[in-house]
């Protein structure tokens, strides 16, 4: 048979190749999980394991809590699973976090006039001083540091100077600076000390020039000049302004070649040679004064320096020894000497670079920058204004973190600022005596490798104080110290029982840690995993591990396979009403196991006929009959669940009238009472009584027309359905009488006025026509029945007439 060689805690092991795959299977599986609790998807094998996993694993120690086919991991699980499951919450695992403070000085408060002078060492600026955190994988510890900045707290001033010769002038201001300075920031503490120290560039080509002429005078023409140099600390931290004074009187200037100077590297020998300079655990300033530019790491290369700087103090005679052996630090360098050293920086630098320093400011954290004026006359002015720029600001910083340990900060600052992310580690506008305070959260996401404890620290910026923090990691169960090594429950003492399971040793697997990795035969033991000498291994629904079924895990916890052959499970039961066993019963490997009163394949036949009880006491009003609960009305007339409803039956309309009319149309007898009276039912509306639902056998319903008091007819239907729920369906629109319509009718009168005039004269003109051609006929008719001489007109009448004159005789006259 092949064999492949596994690695197993750094020592090779033979291993049949089916195993590999069997055990790369479950790994694969248990990693494809995407959803589902994380602790599930850990698939941990012991309790240490299950809680690192998370703050809300926790695992089961009960010996019998596993059924069978279950693996290991299944007692690793939400706490509510597992008592879901069946484990009692005493035999749960579930270790949680705590914190201890250690030292809790509280912060000092006193004022700059206090007649009480304490040392540097008994001033208390930050509160608590030291904790103990005990963390469990998952589960923050935070609590609150206090920050109160003291009054009249000491303070050390070192000055670095600038040599060359471009700062012949400034030097001149500098000699008095002592005793003006001692005066000034006696305003502010009454225990000031001040240093001094200088520098100039390299003593190398090319940054100075090596003949020997010039190595005793830099400078050209008839200046006197010193020889160059590094760095030279001329004075280390004293309360003495007139030694400063002194001093200072007595440097001269020097000279190079190039313009950038070679200060980064008397900043370094000042910030890490502590002794010589004489830094107290107080208040450090340094202040850096030039009017050029800076050599940074790897310049020294133009002077055939290789050596990377090593960050130590080489200060011999107060002189800087080995510039020209190693190169200028770097930036990164220098930051980290600063803040270890809590070293607060003010560049004191001319106009012309400005820019430069502020670049650099803003990668050296609690440092400031400051116009330096042509000949150094407002020094004084500058440092005071950069040291208050400076305390006036709280930031916090630890050193570098436990890997997998992460912190979070949250300040709460003056006039209620509060912070988060990064802007939770400062506070801005601190004035002395004001108080504030963080909220810092630490939380461990794993253990660590090697040991169970760290030490983590937490400072402000630039203060010598700081919060020392020990983290104990939770990485084991109480019930691991119980344990049994080479139990005989762990197959002959290849484990140790522990936690309710065992923890097999190296090279053996299996539940009791039965078989080992070397000598298992898989095809023999697959046989064991067939049920039936069917061809599925462990039913398709899980992994033949020594020769046993180890079922697969659900991404629902709820869910489980079980059985020999991991045969059976526990969420593939008959539902009722979209619940597993009708919510009635349990699923046990496949078969609902129903609750008492309960019957039927799902658990949703009820034996209590309770529900099927009429309000006469009668089951189902004697109008039918009871069936797991429910009532089956044999008259269908009847419906509801204890066949009481007959939507149908006279007097329905009539019943349902007065709500159907105010829920509908707003009116009606019950139009006050609407919402409280007649919310039984559901209102549907619809646009026309053709829309509205005909009845069917499986719902019958009744047909209603009602009239209201306006006179108005409203049509609706009158339904229960099968779920007993009571449904009206009302034409939206009442059918309500008109009124006469005046216009059409004064309309119709006045036609019909017209119109009966206008008849009339036809029928009077119709007449008078006739009467007219019957007058002209009898004309006619007359006039053919006329008899006259053809010669004499019978119509004919003489214009001559005669009349005779009585008197005259009787002699006609012709008038």
């Amino acid at each position: 048979m092949k064999t492949l060689a596994v690695g197993v805690g750094g020592t090779f092991h033979k291993m049949d190749p089916k195993i590999l795959c069997v055990l790369l299977a479950v790994a694969c599986f248990c990693n494809a999980q995407q959803d589902g609790n994380e602790c599930i998807k850990a698939n941990a094998k012991s309790c240490g394991e299950c809680i690192q996993v998370g703050e809300k694993c926790g695992w089961c120690t009960d010996p019998d809590f596993l059924k069978q086919g279950e693996p290991t991991s299944t007692r690793c699980d939400e706490l509510e699973s597992l008592k879901k499951k069946g484990c009692k919450a005493t035999l749960i695992e579930n270790p949680r976090g705590s914190q201890t403070v250690d030292k809790n000085v509280p912060v000092t408060d006193r004022s700059k006039g206090s007649i009480e002078k304490l040392k540097p060492e008994d001033i208390t600026q930050i509160q608590p001083q030291k904790l103990t955190l005990n963390l469990r994988s998952g589960e923050p510890q935070s609590f609150n540091l206090k920050f109160k900045r003291a009054e009249d707290y000491p303070i050390d001033l070192y000055y670095l100077m600038d040599l060359s010769f471009s700062m012949k002038d400034d030097l001149e201001n500098v000699k008095n600076l002592g005793t003006s300075l001692m005066i000034e920031m006696s305003k502010i503490t009454t225990d000031f000390r001040i240093g001094f120290g200088s520098f100039v560039e390299k003593t190398v080509m090319p940054y100075i020039s090596t003949t020997p002429a010039k190595m005793l005078n830099p400078c050209t023409g008839d200046q006197n000049c010193t020889s160059p140099f590094s760095y030279k600390n001329v004075l280390k931290l004293t309360n003495d302004g007139k030694q400063f004074n002194t001093l200072v009187g007595q440097q001269q200037i020097s000279g190079n070649l190039d313009s950038p100077e070679g200060g980064f590297d008397a900043i370094m020998q000042v910030a890490v040679c502590g002794d010589q300079i004489g830094w107290r655990n107080v208040t450090r300033l340094l202040v850096f004064s030039t009017d050029a530019g800076f050599h940074f790491a790897g310049d020294g290369k133009l002077g055939g320096i290789v050596l990377p700087n090593d960050g130590r103090c080489h200060l011999e005679n107060n002189m800087y020894t080995m510039s020209h052996y190693y190169d200028y630090p770097s930036i990164a360098h220098l930051v980290q000497k600063l803040s270890d050293n809590n070293i607060q920086t003010i560049f004191a630098v001319t106009e012309e670079f400005q820019p430069v320093y502020k670049e650099l400011k803003n990668l050296i954290p609690k440092s400031a920058v400051g116009t330096l004026s042509a000949n150094s006359s407002n020094v004084i002015n500058l440092i005071i204004d950069a040291y208050n720029s400076l305390s006036s600001e709280v930031i916090l910083e630890n050193n570098k973190l436990p890997d997998g340990v992460t912190i979070t900060y949250k300040s709460h600052c003056k006039n209620g600022v509060i912070g988060e992310g990064e802007n939770g580690r400062k506070c801005s506008n601190i004035s002395i005596g004001d108080e504030v305070s963080f909220n810092i959260s630490i939380t461990a996401h794993k253990c660590p490798k090697q040991g169970k404890s760290e030490t983590i620290k937490i400072k402000p910026l630039g203060f010598t104080e700081e919060v020392e923090i020990a983290l104990r990691f939770i990485c084991e169960c109480e019930c691991h110290k119980a344990g049994v090594p080479k139990s005989p429950l762990c197959h002959n003492g290849n484990g140790t029982f522990e936690c309710g399971a065992c923890r097999c040793n190296e090279g053996r697997i299996g539940r009791q840690c039965e078989c080992s990795t070397e000598e298992v035969n898989s095809d023999d033991l697959d046989a064991n995993c067939r049920r039936d000498n069917g061809t599925d291994i462990c039913s398709n629904n899980g992994d033949c591990i020594c020769g046993t079924c180890e079922c697969k895990k659900r991404e629902n916890p709820e869910e489980r396979y079980t059985g020999k052959f991991c045969e059976c499970d526990n969420f593939n039961c008959d539902r009722s009403n979209n619940k597993l066993c009708g919510g009635n019963g349990r699923c046990e490997c496949r078969v609902c196991i129903c609750d008492a009163n309960y019957t039927g394949s799902a658990c949703d036949c009820s034996l209590d006929n309770a529900t099927c009880l009429a309000s006469n006491k009668q089951v189902c009003n004697g109008r039918g009959n009871c069936e797991c609960g429910t009532c089956k009305c044999t008259d269908p007339k009847f419906q509801g669940p204890t066949c009481e409803i007959c939507p149908t039956c006279p007097g329905v309309c009539t019943e349902h009238k007065d709500c159907v009319q105010c829920r509908a149309f707003g009116t009606g007898e019950k139009k006050s009472t609407c919402e409280r009276d007649c919310s039984y039912f559901t209102l549907e509306k619809v646009k026309d009584r053709e829309k509205l639902p005909q009845p069917v056998q499986a719902f019958p319903l009744m047909h209603c027309k009602e009239r209201d008091a306006d006179d108005c007819w409203f049509y609706y239907t009158y339904s229960v359905s099968n779920t007993s729920e009571k449904i009206v369906h009302v034409v939206e629109e009442r059918e309500c009488p008109t009124g006469p319509e005046i216009v059409p009718i004064v309309a119709g009168v006045v036609a019909g006025i017209v119109l009966i005039g206008l008849a009339l004269l036809l029928i009077w003109k119709l007449l008078m026509i006739i009467h007219d051609r019957r007058e002209f006929a009898k004309f006619e008719k007359e006039k053919m029945n006329a008899r006259w001489d053809t010669q004499d007109n019978p119509i004919y009448r003489s214009p001559i007439n005669k009349f005779q004159n009585p008197s005259y005789g009787r002699k006609a006259a012709v008038l």
